[in-house]
């Protein structure tokens, strides 16, 4: 005869917090906290002097039976196994968590002696198994040092770093954790050795690993200093701008332009963008985050020449329009209005109206309301007027309130 199989559920107190095994003899320390006999052994008989749940300091290591719940737990186990009509079934415990709060404490202890991969994926696993563990490691006094640690040593194999920031970015929207980060590395000055790392990442790591590290990076940039140190890493800039040639993962692509974005914010470094060949790089597969860069890179001369340059930026940026969202179309216009109307290329004009977009900018205009957008698309019109031949915008007034093709 087969033996039936019960699968059930195990009530958490009835589980030790070190092991996370139904315990067998529990006991309870004078902080009331209950463990299993042997495990709680072990872990005094190691030298610490703290219960493991609490971390508080104990005046005294002696422990007593807590005969109550052993009792519980006995009775527990009959019913669980004494089903009518089943003979002898064999009870099977439901999983329980990756590891325990305990356990996540020993671990960061581990990692931080070794940085070994093995104890960074556990702790990777308990993470990001509930929102509860998220905020207890966030809560945890020197979690995110331990982590951020890792990044920061010399010769540390690829995956453990890649696991190291896969704990970061599953912890960074926790109250605090971003700032505290923010402050342990990039205004420490430390930044050169977790650039490092990230630059390492992102030339061996696996996709998944790029993207969480480019991510986490620009979580960082929160400040025109942070960005300013992120951006003086001449290493990172290049090996961000080869992933952009060489890559065809949208969702990679748009983390890095997103944070090219996010640091350019001097002169200096939208010049060494420009010098580097963003345009064309942008240009080749043109996205909303694409757009924001371009829109950037247009505030300065220097970026409105190469916009202005590269023959397919704007045939490219024409057809985005009215396909885009409208953030996007307002970068779209910026960068239309800035290679028009500033610097008044000729090149970029021609190219705008045989794309049809005096079509598209007129309907712009129509459905926005009174704005920058709205303005700058009346001024566009206006400039396109002398290279339009299909369109009678010689009479044509921009204020009105519909649209009329001759």
């Amino acid at each position: 005869m087969v033996k039936e199989e019960l699968y059930i559920t195990v009530p958490s107190v009835f589980r030790c917090p070190i092991s996370l095994d139904v315990m067998k003899s529990p006991v309870s320390l004078c902080t009331g906290v209950t463990y299993d006999r042997s495990s709680i052994q072990k872990w005094l008989e190691s030298g610490h002097d703290t219960c493991p749940a609490t971390m508080q300091v104990l005046p005294s290591k002696d422990f007593i039976p807590n005969l109550t719940l052993h009792r519980l737990i006995n009775l527990w186990i009959q019913s669980s196994t004494l089903r009518p009509g089943s003979n002898s079934p064999r009870l099977l415990l439901a999983t329980p968590p990756a590891i325990s709060e305990v356990q996540a404490k020993l671990l960061m202890e581990k990692v931080e002696r070794e940085s070994c991969d093995d104890s960074l994926s556990k702790v990777a696993e308990f993470v990001s198994c509930c929102e509860e563990n998220r905020k207890f490691v966030a809560r945890f006094d020197g979690f995110v040092e331990v982590i951020a640690g890792v990044l920061k040593r010399k010769c540390v194999e690829i995956k453990a770093l890649e696991t190291a920031v896969r704990i970061l970015d599953l912890i960074l929207s926790e109250n605090g954790v971003t700032e505290g980060l923010n402050k342990l590395i990039l205004k420490s000055n430390q930044e050169n050795k977790f650039l490092s790392a990230i630059v390492l990442i992102l030339q061996h790591g696996s996709l998944n690993s790029k993207i969480t590290s480019v991510r986490v990076l620009e979580s960082l940039a929160l400040d025109s200093e942070s960005k300013r140190r992120i951006s003086d890493s001449q290493d990172l800039i290049s090996i961000l701008l080869q992933l952009l040639k060489t890559n065809n993962n949208g969702s990679l692509n748009d983390a890095v332009t997103s944070i090219l974005t996010t640091i350019s914010i001097t002169r200096s470094i939208r010049s060494r963008l420009i010098e580097n060949g963003i345009v064309e790089i942008l240009s080749n597969s043109l996205t909303e985050k694409s757009l924001k860069l371009l829109a950037t890179l247009s505030t300065c001369s220097e970026g409105r020449s190469a916009i202005s340059s590269e023959p397919k930026c704007a045939a490219a940026i024409v057809e985005k329009l009215l396909k885009v969202s409208k953030r996007g179309t307002e970068d779209a216009v910026t960068v239309l209005w800035s290679t028009c109307c500033l610097n008044k290329e000729e090149k970029v004009k021609e190219a705008v109206v045989k794309g049809n977009g005096v079509t598209k900018i007129l309907v712009i205009m129509q459905r926005e309301g009174e704005g920058n957008v709205k303005m700058m698309c009346r001024d566009l019109v206006k400039a396109l007027r002398a290279v339009c031949k299909d369109w009678c915008l010689g009479s044509y007034e921009t204020k009105t309130t519909h649209i009329r093709p001759c």
